[in-house]
């Protein structure tokens, strides 16, 4: 892959940081283009002014830019050998003009370059030029920013690594070398002991000894050599280092060489750039981070040439080509650059500071703190140079960041953010776990128990809603036998994680190998969680087919329960009319994109879309197809946005708070807004209006908003005969029927059958009146409803072990629920989770 500055940003810091910076650092190799092709079609004007103008300066410039673009553009569509080809021959070109630059220097300057301010190795003009003289509004900063995109080239064989033999081994060498080599020559070149910085160019310009000349300033030197440039301290001179832009032919021992080799540096990096730029693109474009640039990842060829790639960087490079003035196009390409710099140093930095075993840096005197100072570096430089193209660039990349962030791509390259986020979650979780829980802290950590991610829907979207705002939320799938089902188990588990995040569930999945569902349960209610960050709710769903399911079935759902309580979770158990389990149209059909029938495959989005794949696939009944149907609908019906309607709270009972906290939050939540609270209590004979007056003083000290306040103090009554017999008839099937037989018989028929409702239970419990006679009266004030939530004692009685029948305590729950709207049983574990503090 390319190893360019955007491949190591995005790998070390992610896409966000990696997708924002490579389409800068693109573009900046584009623009770059521009700036050299600029260069070298001023120097052919420059040659070409006294003879050959065409219309003027400036538009020859553009023209002969545009020329030579077109042709640079066909050596790179051509194909990377004739690129390499075509850089070797400009590399020989630009070596030999260097070597020509030196052989001059030490020719004995003749009179004429002597009048143009050339004087051979002097150490009075080495002292002169090296101190610095700014003129024209000029700083060091502005001389920077056009000079720096000569180093800008250092990157130059990492954006083609993919096409290099051995990239490990060779770009070490070639970067450094190149540093190395290139910083040696600019400074040999810079640090100028030869040529003065003002010159006439008049041979005339020689002292006569005879009369006196005062010279001061930047003609001193001169005249310590015999030439009277004092005229340039009055009026602008065409010769010296400040004012000739073509001194290096004037130094040099054959001038057209240096033409040749300025020729040759300007068109070698515009051809490097134009190389480069392109696939710096492509790569990022292949990482399918911004989709809508998806069309310029395509190659072509057996070296897989960004041939769009080209087409895109060519137009950019002729809009900047237009602009024409050097000295515009390269702060634009500094700043850019330098982002690019400061990122690549910081990613470093960041790769060290997260102490990723991944990293492993090869280079011996490597150190985080120096990059960490490039970085900085190289930001304080940005707004040095320009402050508001600084806030430009890096208001550009804060967008894209964004934007990425926002679109969250899909994408997995073991980034030292995720090193980083790793090591702040232990952190955080240790020092979370020396800080006392605390009641205003509290937060629902749901543990969903579903047995797989895909057959409760319904359940997952309640869960999210609860704790939407950094509440953990666990889904726990407990599995079969170990030896059957922990490979299937170890291979679902990504899977299944992935899913819950396609889907936008923000919660953790965990599955754990048992022999049965409670002994999972079991195990996950008591290891799940880190520290302070486990669960605290379990959520579970309402065991419809309880009846047929068998005695072991039920026996180990409310053992659940048990457990639950036991462990000082609160619980809330959901029940929806049509049911939770759609596992059968999830295999069936293909819905939430899983197929497992093999005969038909589609990715059904809407209602509409599984009724299509169920005709295709080959339909069902048409009763059951209308099942199914009304079954996608209920559990989906919590994903989407709810209608104006009532959350009603039976609050018969205090059990710490859950039962009040839990709607709350929901009516917090964005899909929940039009949705308003009631709340019902139990009240004694006589005193409703100061029990309602009561319960509004609580609330108001909770600040906890409510559309209305229902007491009811006729729980007292007698249930209906209809609503008891249809009781006695749900539990006919499970009762020991103990009638004459002796105590002996009893006693053995109960050891035989355990889970069996006895007589004795069904005479010594107080509740089972109160349970059967609420259900006609929430039915009746559920007419308006939209979300039923209950708590215990009376709403969800609470099954004493070793006291009430688990056929019972199912009877009970059933017909306390039945034919209601969605309805969520509640109960806490007694530990307070409202306060009246803020």
């Amino acid at each position: 892959p390319c190893g360019c500055a955007y491949y190591m940003i995005s790998r070390s810091l992610g896409p966000e940081f990696g997708g924002s910076i490579g389409l800068i650092f693109a573009f900046a190799n584009a623009v770059g283009v521009s700036m050299y092709v600029v260069g070298f079609a001023e120097t052919v004007v420059d040659l070409l002014k006294n003879s050959a103008i065409m219309v003027d300066e400036m538009n020859d410039i553009r023209i002969i830019g545009c020329i030579t673009i077109v042709l640079l553009l066909g050596i790179s569509v051509a194909g990377m050998e004739w690129e390499a080809k075509a850089q070797i021959i400009l590399l020989v070109i630009l070596l030999v003009a260097i070597v020509n630059v030196f052989v001059g220097t030490v020719i004995p300057a003749t009179n004429e370059k002597k009048a143009q301010g050339f004087f051979n190795y002097r150490s009075k003009i080495f002292l002169e030029n090296f101190t610095p003289a700014f003129r024209d509004g000029e700083t060091f900063f502005s001389v920077f920013a056009i000079f720096f995109p000569a180093a800008t080239g250092i990157l130059a064989g990492a954006n083609i690594s993919g096409d290099l033999r051995d990239a490990q081994a060779a770009l070490p060498k070639g970067t450094l070398l190149a540093i190395l080599i290139t910083g040696l020559t600019y400074l040999a070149m810079a640090l100028s002991a030869t040529v003065v910085r003002d010159a006439t160019g008049n041979s005339s310009s020689i002292i006569n000894h005879t009369t006196p000349v005062i010279c001061n300033g930047s003609t001193a030197v001169a005249c310590e050599l015999g030439y009277d440039f004092s005229s340039c301290e009055v009026e602008k001179c065409k010769f010296g280092l400040m004012n000739n832009f073509q001194v290096m032919t004037l130094v040099s021992g054959f001038g057209p060489l240096i033409i040749a080799g300025t020729f040759s540096a300007t068109l070698s990096s515009a051809l490097a750039s134009l190389v480069s730029a392109p696939k710096v693109f492509q790569a990022l474009c292949k990482d399918n981070i911004y989709r809508a640039l998806h069309f310029f990842a395509k190659g072509h060829g057996k070296n897989n040439e960004p041939i769009r790639g080209y087409v895109l960087t060519f137009i950019i490079s002729v809009a900047f080509i237009l602009i024409g003035d050097l000295n515009t196009i390269a702060p634009i390409i500094s700043n850019f650059f330098l982002a690019s710099y400061a990122l690549i140093n910081f990613s470093c930095f960041h790769a060290s500071y997260a102490k990723s075993p991944g990293w492993r840096p090869a280079y011996k005197y490597y150190n985080m703190w120096l990059s960490l100072m490039g970085a900085l570096l190289c930001c304080v430089v940005m707004f040095v140079i320009n402050w508001w193209a600084a806030l430009l660039t890096y208001g550009i990349e804060f967008l894209l960041y964004i934007y990425v962030t926002v679109k969250k791509p899909d994408v997995n390259w073991g980034s030292s953010t995720q090193a980083v986020t790793f090591v702040s979650a232990v952190s955080n979780a240790l020092s979370l776990s020396g800080v006392e829980d605390h009641v205003k802290n509290f937060r629902p950590q749901i543990l969903v128990l579903t047995g797989s991610t895909r057959s409760r829907p319904a359940l997952l979207d309640l869960a999210h809603s609860f704790s939407k705002n950094y509440g953990l939320r666990m889904v726990l799938s407990p599995q079969g036998p170990r030896s059957e089902t922990v490979d299937e188990m170890n291979n679902a588990m990504e899977k299944n994680q992935l899913w819950l995040k396609k889907k936008k569930r923000k919660a953790f999945y965990a599955a754990v190998a048992c022999d049965n569902f409670r002994e999972g349960a079991e195990s996950l209610l008591q290891a799940s969680g880190l520290g302070r960050m486990k669960p605290n709710t379990l959520m579970i769903g309402f065991k419809k087919n309880w009846r047929t399911a068998g005695a072991e079935a039920v026996q180990s759902y409310v053992g659940i329960l048990h457990d639950a309580f036991d462990f000082e979770y609160g619980t809330a158990m959901l029940r929806v009319n049509q049911g939770l389990d759609v596992s059968h149209i999830v295999e069936a059909e293909g819905l939430y994109d899983i197929v497992f029938s093999g005969l038909c495959a589609s990715k059904p989005s809407t209602l509409t879309q599984i009724q299509e794949n169920m005709s295709v696939c080959g339909s069902p009944p048409p009763q059951v197809a209308k099942m199914n149907e009304k079954l996608v609908e209920a559990s989906l019906q919590f994903k989407k946005k709810q209608p104006k309607g009532t959350i009603d709270v039976w609050w018969l009972f205090d059990d710490g708070g859950l039962t009040l906290l839990l709607p709350y939050i929901l009516t917090t939540r964005k899909k929940w807004k039009d949705c308003k609270m009631r709340i019902f209590i139990a009240g004694q004979p006589g005193r409703s209006d100061l029990d309602k007056e009561e319960m509004k003083g609580l609330l108001k000290k909770f600040r906890i908003n409510c559309s209305d306040i229902n007491v009811f103090d006729d729980l007292h009554i007698k249930p209906r005969s209809e609503s008891l017999k249809e009781l006695q008839e749900m539990i006919e099937p499970f009762r020991l029927h103990e009638g004459s037989k002796d105590a002996d018989q009893i006693r053995a028929l109960q050891k035989e059958q355990p889970w069996k409702v006895t007589d004795k239970e069904l005479s010594d419990i107080y509740c089972l009146n109160n349970t059967t006679k609420l259900n006609p009266v929430l039915k009746e004030q559920c007419l308006t409803y939209l979300f039923t939530l209950l708590t215990p004692c009376r709403s969800m009685p609470i099954a004493r072990k070793e006291t009430i029948s688990d056929f019972l305590y199912m009877a009970w729950l059933d017909i306390l629920t039945k034919d209601l709207p969605p309805t969520l049983l509640i109960r806490g574990n007694h530990k307070s989770v409202l306060t009246f503090y803020s």
